[in-house]
Order: structure tokens, then sequence, then C-alpha cells
């Protein structure tokens, strides 16, 4: 059954909009993308200058939480992006946001974010997309407004 996931994408360097297009083609082979927010400037968090652009992207998966991750990995590699100090400037960053109601904690992998209910660069675009989906961790409805084009079979994720 495929697991409804959560992707937030940004990008503070070079053609801001355009890596963020070009992740967006790239997402569409691990997931079915239902829903994409427009892109917003954010100021960065914890992070030097310059300023990020951000979206969030739903959709759906048949790949566990690890390999999404390793997925999400190889997107940012191909786009150029280059790990060097936490947090520093990237081309690109796409962070797996939710996995179905899956509760993930390892070295490596925390799901769901650990920190996305504190930022808005998530949420703003998040409630732009209006899902009826909950938090796995807390049971609390991440938009108050149901999209009826949108429809899921994984009900541990989806609003009644």
């Amino acid at each position: 059954m495929p697991a409804s996931v959560l992707i937030a994408l940004g990008s503070n360097l070079g053609d801001r909009a355009l890596f963020l297009r070009r992740a967006i083609s790239s997402l569409r082979t691990v997931i079915r993308v239902v829903r994409v927010s427009s892109f917003i400037e954010t100021d960065p968090v914890d992070a030097p200058p310059p300023k990020y652009l951000n979206a969030v992207v739903a959709g759906y998966t048949d790949l566990s939480p690890a390999a999404l991750l390793a997925a999400l990995h190889a997107i940012e590699s191909r786009l150029g992006r280059r790990r060097t100090n936490r947090n520093a400037p990237r081309v690109i960053d796409l962070d797996l946001i939710l996995h179905s109601a899956n509760l993930v904690r390892t070295r490596t992998l925390t799901v769901p974010h650990p920190r996305y209910l504190a930022r808005e660069f998530v949420l703003v675009p998040l409630r732009e997309l209006k899902l009826d989906w909950r938090d796995p961790a807390t049971g609390k409805a991440l938009i108050f407004t149901t999209v009826p084009s949108i429809t899921s079979t994984d009900k541990s994720v989806c609003a009644t």
C-alpha cells in the first residue's frame, strides 16, 4: 500500500526557482506527486544568508522511509548539492517531513521531521496544500480544510 508523504524543498544558491522545479521533476520518479505548493521566499533559520525559496510537495510512494531518504539524497546530489557544514547554503535541500503513520528515530532519520511544526517555511506552504492529514506523532490535524480531490487509501495519516 502506498505511503502518504510530505517533502519540504528549499534552495538558497543559484537560480533557486530552477532548482526547486528540477527537484520536483526528479521527485516524480520516486513519488506520485499529488500537490505542489507555490514557492515562498524566507529568511534562513539557524543558517547563514542568502534567503531561501521554499515549497512543499505531497504525494504517495512505495518506498520505505529509509529508501525514500536515500532517494532524496541522491536527487540532491544529482542537482549539485555538496554536503559541507550543517546548515550551509545549498542549491537544494529535500527534507522528509512525514511518511504515513511511520514513526522513525534512527541515527540518520527522524520521521516526522523533528522541527517541522516550528518552521514557518514548511507550515506556510503546507497550509496552502489544504491536506486533511494528521501528524502521526501528535494525532493533530495538519490542516483543517478538506480538499475532495485528494483522497488516500492510507487512513492512518489522512483524517476521516
